[in-house]
């Protein structure tokens, strides 16, 4: 059925791994657990002991019970049969209690294992994959690797019933015995054949519930642009065509894992009546006047069996076909389980574009040939005084995407530099290098004189600032956002950066001041504010490079002044390269770069490229000029 898969995206970093692989990977988690696993092993060797001797206690009762049939006598062996099944309760309390703290604790680690990687990815990543599936690895797909521990656990309690009760009943009667595990292997045949196809529906079924989750979170994050453009429609087709294709998946493996069942159910009850009938001429008294099978279980003298006996088999029957029922419904949850975890490893072991570890590579993953040289070992990253040198740089996001090309600028430390040019120019893609969140394939970018690469990278992004064009602010207070880098600032810290950013009037407009609840994603506060809440943030910081992403190109003429107060703040004594489309910001940088193509076209100051009269002075006239007060004091009219 192709059909059922259409739509069902895997992701590039996805892999296979055999079911060894996936089995050692999680026996490595438990392996600091292994006291607590000892406990769990042995209240289970016991668990399964006191199930085990339950149907033996009430199978010898009724022979007891037979022979004494006396009021005290069967509430005495009522008794017995209750204290069995109490120490049996006790054992699986207890087993219960220590096996949820360990696996909560491994999915504790195990969580915050891919959560871990998850973050450090670099960029390009996030570029990649959408969030809502990465989310799905890491809540769903961790929740159904705990459940798949929980049933092992409790399937090795039933297997272990099962060998007690059956090394038991060799003692009681062989014969019958034989005839109980000769269906075994036919049991287990069948639910072992569906063990590859069980893996592979399964993981389907993951990866539509991840398309799902991914949909969703961009469809809940773009609300308010479907709203202005009354897409509301299209938005629940979409949801809808994906809703669909998770039910064609789920229905499939619905449909395979249900088939197991019916098969070894038509095995149980041939093993359950064969164990019934040849029992019951075990137990029966008349003579075997004729031949057949009641014959030969007479000429072997294995007619001899006790009712108490045959019970006990009766009861066997269910004790031991319920495990083997359960073969098919563990396999195809172990199987679940084990898709899960490879979903989990999967995502953890993507390597990463940008190299954080020390002596690791810089090459891009998406097929770029990387530099042939890899970087030096990383170093901790001193004080940076932030002179920048980008030579003979090569940068591509895909193979079909070169973005800079043996791209070369020097930055002096201290020096503010402006990016000017149209969309694609390559301005935030200088910016990107910077901060390290993308990694170049040839060339050198230096800081300090010093390969960008070699510099441990948590402590390099400490000296760096951004403050992107639309500036993320989590749920919190505004003080808690202006905290954020610094998370060990004080109070007056906090205060001080906020009020040095346009003279902290802005901190006037907020209903509690530092202590205003910013909302999801800060929705509760204008764009403006939001945009002075990360420049007071980076102030608080006191980075060495300080990076403006367009931050004053959508907000009113007083929030603009306001930020461009805040802007000389936190520019002062710092490099800073600023990507603006406003005028008041591009002229009061002391370096104007004209960028066309991923290729400077253009550098200079705003009177020295407006004298040339060149590309900056097209730009200027056609996108800067209507912002200057002269020219709307007197261009306007003329």
């Amino acid at each position: 059925m192709p059909f059922v898969l259409d739509g069902l995206e895997t992701e590039s970093y996805d892999r296979t791994y055999s079911d060894g692989e996936l089995i050692r990977r999680i026996v490595s988690y438990f392996r600091p657990y292994r006291s607590l696993m000892a406990v769990v092993a042995t209240v289970l060797a016991l668990n399964s002991l006191s199930d085990a001797v339950a149907p033996i206690v009430v199978s010898r009762a009724v022979d007891l019970v037979a022979q004494r049939n006396t009021l005290s006598f069967i509430a005495l062996m009522s008794v017995a049969v209750l204290a069995v099944g109490a120490l049996a309760w006790v054992f699986n309390y207890v087993r219960q209690r220590v096996a949820s703290r360990v696996v909560g604790d491994v999915v504790l680690q195990l969580r915050s294992d891919i959560f871990r990687h998850a973050v450090n990815h670099d960029m390009s990543f996030f570029d990649e994959h959408p969030v809502g599936r990465i989310v799905s690895r890491v809540t769903s797909d961790t929740q159904d690797f705990s459940n798949t521990v929980t049933l092992v656990i409790d399937f090795m309690s039933q297997v272990l019933v099962v060998v007690a009760l059956t090394l038991y009943l060799l003692t009681v009667n062989w014969w019958l015995t034989v005839v109980l595990l000769a269906m075994a292997p036919m049991a287990a045949a069948i639910a072992l054949s569906f063990r590859k196809l069980a893996r592979r529906v399964t993981l389907d079924a993951k990866k539509a519930t991840a398309t799902i989750n991914g949909h969703m979170q961009e469809s809940i994050g773009g609300i308010a642009v479907a709203k202005a453009y009354r897409q509301e429609q299209r938005l629940y087709d979409d949801f809808e065509r994906n809703n669909r294709l998770a039910y064609r998946v789920g229905l499939r493996r619905g449909l395979v894992l249900n088939l197991i069942f019916p098969l070894v159910g038509i095995a149980a009850g041939v093993g359950t009546g064969a164990v019934v009938y040849i029992g019951g001429l075990g137990v029966s008294t008349a003579p075997a006047t004729a031949g057949g099978i009641a014959g030969f279980i007479e000429t072997l003298g294995l007619n001899t069996m006790s009712p108490g006996e045959w019970y006990l088999f009766l009861q066997a029957v269910g004790f031991f076909w319920w495990p083997m029922l359960g073969i098919a419904s563990f396999f195809s949850q172990f199987q679940d389980g084990l898709s899960a975890a490879e979903r989990v490893f999967a995502l953890i072991d993507a390597e990463p574009t940008v190299r954080q570890e020390p002596g690791g590579g810089g090459g891009l993953t998406v097929g770029v040939a990387a530099a042939a040289a890899g970087p030096p070992r990383a170093v901790e990253a001193p004080r940076l005084e932030g002179a920048i040198s980008f030579r003979e740089l090569t940068f591509a996001y895909s193979e079909k995407e070169t973005v800079l090309a043996d791209f070369s600028l020097d930055i002096p430390a201290g020096q503010t530099v402006a990016l000017v040019g149209h969309t694609g120019a390559g301005k935030s893609s200088i910016a990107r290098l910077v901060t390290r969140f993308y990694e170049y394939q040839a060339g050198q970018l230096l800081i300090d004189g010093r390969d960008i690469r070699s510099l441990d990278l948590a402590a390099y992004r400490r000296q760096i600032g951004l403050v992107p064009q639309t500036p993320f602010l989590f749920t919190g207070t505004v003080r808690d956002n202006i905290r954020y880098a610094c998370p060990d600032a004080t109070d007056e810290q906090v205060r001080w950066a906020a009020s040095h950013v346009g003279r902290g009037d802005w901190l006037d407009d907020l209903p509690a001041g530092l202590d205003t609840d910013v909302g999801e994603r800060g929705g509760s506060i204008s764009l403006g504010q939001r945009q002075l809440v990360a420049l007071a943030r980076v102030l608080l910081k006191d980075p060495a490079v300080f990076i403006l992403d367009e931050a004053t190109a959508s907000v009113d003429p007083f929030t603009e002044a306001q930020i461009q107060e805040g802007l000389d703040t936190v520019m002062a004594g710092r490099t800073a390269i600023v990507i603006a489309h406003r005028l008041s910001t591009v002229k009061s940088a002391d370096r104007i770069v004209v960028l066309q193509r991923g290729r400077i076209i253009e550098d200079g100051t705003h009177d020295s490229l407006l004298a040339d009269a060149g590309h900056y002075a097209e730009l200027y006239n056609t996108y800067f000029r209507h912002q200057s007060l002269e020219y709307i004091d007197h261009g306007a009219g003329a």
